[in-house]
């Protein structure tokens, strides 16, 4: 069996990037809650634990601590943040709250070697460097557990970071998962790799043998249906069931023709003529307009298109006959975010399905061969398959479509001239270069015409925005900052080739305040 690490979470808002540090090193690894029944953090297999960060303080009652089948296990453990505080507070140590409390970028001073700086490399985590760190915490330790040892402090956090080798025992006041400790990501590894031993052999190679024995296994002889969206999760679930099961998949792309330029034929091509997929597309077009005609409200908009979609999506499945599975393109962080960390394992923050309601609706059981994956480790997958670059790689999409991407109500002329202005700014991205280097970028069509002169005419036409975000994982993102002369061939280009344009704004909102999205 792969190496294995246990992350177990109490409540922070980056726990998911502790899971993808250590997946990228190439050791498989899983997120459970910190209130997980014992008999699941055994029956796990794991060769090290990890102790997330968390909002709570450990001097307050009945706030969240590690089960002692943690402590009693006999692995290794790494607490982050709170992880620390709670392990130190459980072995016999002491915590308080902090008169200079630390929140952002911060300088550790590494003191002493220790054996999670062993497997780190030969230019970081080394005594007497200074390592910049991202620090977040209002309490401190103040008082080590038997056993334990400071190597590394910083001016808010004299125990920035301690160390039980005997027991295999780490703690970081800091945490390494995020971009901003510069070496953090090698500390981590330090811990997988050079405390509990893990080899790094998991790989999207092995990952797609495991997924296509496991899928053959579920499914057996029966049917699955897919429903294709043309984006990359719909997409690599089902060329992954295909090599599986073969034609025993049944893909149903319903088009509401709220997508991007020349998108729905792409998805037939690629996947009933290359891939030789068994191909169901439906053209709902008239069924969708029809339904938002004089709808602006934007969430009636995402209700009516979401209600519609299962309506024929369900309607298609039913004309087929032996289905006992539906298939879902469901990510690792849906799984996570499903659950409440801090409220336990049975109180729900929010319910992902990829196809909202259709479980419930067709009574199927659920294929979701992607469940364990982060979406970087989707696209690596894709890649893995074969599947061509400019889906792999391409910008996520909204459900709803361009629908939220036009304010007030939808028109066919709208959408006509939504896509092509859409079309003409991704077309100078690409030539630019820059496509890889933004996570979203598309355009909006706002509910306003200005007044324009166009070959000494006055013109009354539609203004859009445009926008491009970077960010990691769409929770917060800054604006990407385009040179001026990008930004004026692409507005010059967009006037002359669109039709109903005279005016082009550049959204330079980060989130938050804004949203990515406009609706």
């Amino acid at each position: 069996m792969t190496d294995r690490i246990l992350i177990l979470d109490f409540g922070s808002q980056v726990t998911q990037l502790i899971a993808r540090r250590v997946r990228e090193s190439g050791v498989y690894c899983e997120i459970l809650p910190f209130n997980v029944d014992p008999k699941r953090i055994e029956a796990f297999g794991a060769k090290g634990i990890i102790l997330s960060g968390g909002p709570a303080s450990v001097l307050e009652i009945d706030t969240p601590r590690a089960p002692d089948i943690v402590f009693d296990s006999g692995l290794p453990v790494l607490g982050i943040c709170y992880g620390q505080q709670t392990m130190c507070a459980q072995l016999g140590g002491r915590v308080e709250r902090s008169e200079q409390r630390e929140f952002g970028r911060a300088e550790v001073d590494v003191a002493e070697a220790c054996g999670l700086f062993a497997g780190t490399g030969e230019n970081s985590w080394m005594p007497g460097n200074r390592e910049l760190v991202w620090m977040s915490h209002g309490d401190r330790v103040i008082e080590l557990p038997p056993g334990f040892r400071v190597v590394g402090r910083s001016g808010g956090a004299p125990f920035a970071i301690i160390a039980d080798d005997q027991r295999r025992y780490y703690g970081t006041m800091f945490h390494p998962e995020v971009v901003h400790s510069t070496h953090g990501a090698e500390l981590l590894r330090g811990f997988t790799h050079g405390v509990a031993g893990c080899t790094g052999e998991w790989t999207m190679a092995a990952f797609r043998a495991q997924a296509v024995a496991a899928i053959r296994q579920q499914v057996g002889s029966a049917k699955v249906i897919c429903g294709l969206s043309g984006g990359v999760d719909s997409s690599v679930a089902a060329v992954l069931i295909h090599e599986a099961i073969g034609d025993q998949l049944i893909c149903v792309f319903v088009d509401h023709g709220l997508l991007r330029k020349g998108e729905a034929d792409e998805v037939v091509a690629l996947f009933r003529d290359h891939y030789n997929i068994p191909l169901i597309h439906k053209d709902a077009k008239d069924l969708f307009l029809n339904a938002l005609a004089g709808v602006s409200d934007p969430e009636v908009k995402r209700k009516t298109i979401g209600g519609l979609f299962i309506d024929v999506f369900d309607a298609e499945a039913n004309r087929i006959k032996g289905v006992e599975f539906l298939a879902q393109g469901t990510l690792y962080p849906d799984v996570i975010e499903s659950v409440s960390f801090i409220g336990g394992p049975s109180v729900t923050i929010k319910s992902h399905h990829n196809v909202g309601g259709l479980p419930e609706r067709m009574k199927l059981k659920l294929v979701e061969p992607l469940r364990e994956l982060f979406k970087d480790e989707v696209r690596d997958l894709g890649r893995e398959l074969g599947l061509p670059e400019s889906l792999v790689g391409r910008h996520p999409f909204p459900g709803p479509g361009l629908a939220i991407r036009i304010p007030g109500d939808i028109t066919p002329e709208k959408l006509e001239i939504l896509r092509n202005v859409d079309a003409v700014y991704l077309d100078e991205i690409r030539k630019s270069g820059l496509y890889d280097e933004i996570w979203q970028a598309f355009a909006v069509l706002l509910p306003v015409r200005t007044v324009g002169v166009m070959g000494d005419a006055r013109t009354y036409e539609h203004a859009c925005a445009l926008r491009a975000v970077t960010s990691t994982d769409g929770m917060t993102a800054d604006y990407y900052p385009f040179p001026h002369d990008f930004l004026g061939r692409v507005a010059t280009r967009i006037i002359n080739e669109v039709r109903g344009i005279n005016r082009v704004t550049y959204d330079i909102t980060s989130k938050p305040p804004g949203t990515i999205e406009w609706e």
